[in-house]
C-alpha cells in the first residue's frame, strides 16, 4: 500500500461528523427496539466529538440534514484514504442523496475526489482499511459489483481490495469488527469464523458483548461503546487506552462508534 506507514492506517489529523436530525427517530434499523432519544444522542454525539477531539482531531461539524434520517452516520457515504475521497453509493435507497451533501465537503478538504456511480452499492461501514489491505465485506447494502468498482479505482493508488463475506444478519462488515493496530483486529466470534482476519492477530469480543466489536482506533485513543466491560477489560489487558462513549441511542439504530465519522 502506497501509506506511509503501518500507524497510518489509524494515524489521523481530521474527523467530519453530522449532528443527528430530529427525524432520527424514523431512521432504518433492522429490529424495532424503540426509538432513540434526541436529546441523550445529542449528548452522546457530543461526548463522540469531545473523544475526537481528545485524539487530536480537527472536527468538521455538519449540520443535521432533517430529510435524512440516518445521516448522522456519515461514515457509509465516503471512504476517505490519504490520497483520495471516494464517495460511495448506499444500498438503501432512503440513505442516496446524503452522498451529494458530503460531496462539497469533501471537495473542500480533498484535492481528489472520485465517485462510485453503479450499477453496484456500497456502504463505507462494509470497508476496514488495515495497513495491508483494504477489507470490503458483502452485505445487504454493498455488492459484488459495488465491491468491484472500488476495487477498479483503489488500484489506481496501489491498494490491495479484498472481498469478503459479512455473516448473516450482521448489518455491515464493520458491526462485527475494528482495527486495533497495523496487525491486530478486534473482532467477534463469528466474524473471525469466517477466515477473513487470517494472518492478523484478532481480540473477541467477549461473549454476548458483540456490539463491542464497533469501535474506534484514533491515534493513540480506542473509542468503544461503554456497557462491555469483559471486552474493555481485554482491551486495556492489550495495553490500549480506552475511553467509552455511551451508545444506547444511535444502537437502537444498529449504530455504533465508526459510522459517526469520517477519519482521514
Amino acid at each position: 500500500m502506497p501509506q506511509s506507514s503501518p500507524e497510518s492506517s489509524y494515524e489521523f489529523t481530521r474527523a467530519i461528523t453530522r449532528l443527528p436530525a430530529r427525524s432520527i427517530v424514523d431512521g432504518l434499523r433492522a429490529e424495532d427496539i424503540g426509538d432513540p432519544d434526541y436529546a441523550q444522542m445529542l449528548r452522546d454525539h457530543a461526548d463522540y466529538v469531545a473523544s475526537l477531539q481528545q485524539a487530536g482531531a480537527t472536527v468538521t461539524e455538519l449540520g443535521a440534514l432533517e430529510a435524512f434520517p440516518d445521516s448522522v452516520f456519515v461514515e457509509d457515504v465516503a471512504l476517505c484514504l490519504p490520497e483520495v475521497a471516494i464517495l460511495m453509493r448506499p444500498g438503501a435507497e432512503s440513505r442516496a442523496g446524503e452522498v451529494e451533501h458530503m460531496a462539497p465537503v469533501l471537495r473542500d478538504l480533498y484535492e481528489q475526489v472520485v465517485a462510485i456511480d453503479g450499477p453496484g452499492f456500497i456502504e463505507g461501514g462494509d470497508i476496514l482499511t488495515t495497513s495491508r489491505e483494504i477489507l470490503v465485506g458483502r452485505s445487504a447494502r454493498t455488492d459484488s459489483a459495488g465491491i468491484a468498482e472500488l476495487a477498479a479505482i483503489v488500484k489506481h493508488w496501489d491498494y490491495h481490495l479484498r472481498e469478503v463475506v459479512t455473516p448473516p444478519g450482521v448489518l455491515h462488515f464493520k458491526t462485527d469488527c475494528s482495527l486495533l493496530d497495523a496487525e491486530t483486529i478486534l473482532a467477534t466470534r463469528r466474524l473471525d469464523a469466517t477466515g477473513c482476519f487470517e494472518g492478523y492477530r484478532v481480540i473477541h469480543t467477549a461473549d454476548g458483548e458483540e456490539a463491542a466489536a464497533n469501535s474506534i482506533r484514533y491515534n493513540d485513543l480506542l473509542v468503544m461503546p461503554a456497557g462491555f466491560p469483559q471486552t474493555q477489560e481485554r482491551l486495556l489487558q492489550a495495553g490500549y487506552e480506552v475511553h467509552e462513549i455511551n451508545n444506547s441511542e444511535c444502537a437502537k439504530l444498529d449504530g455504533g462508534m465508526s459510522c459517526l465519522s469520517l477519519r482521514f
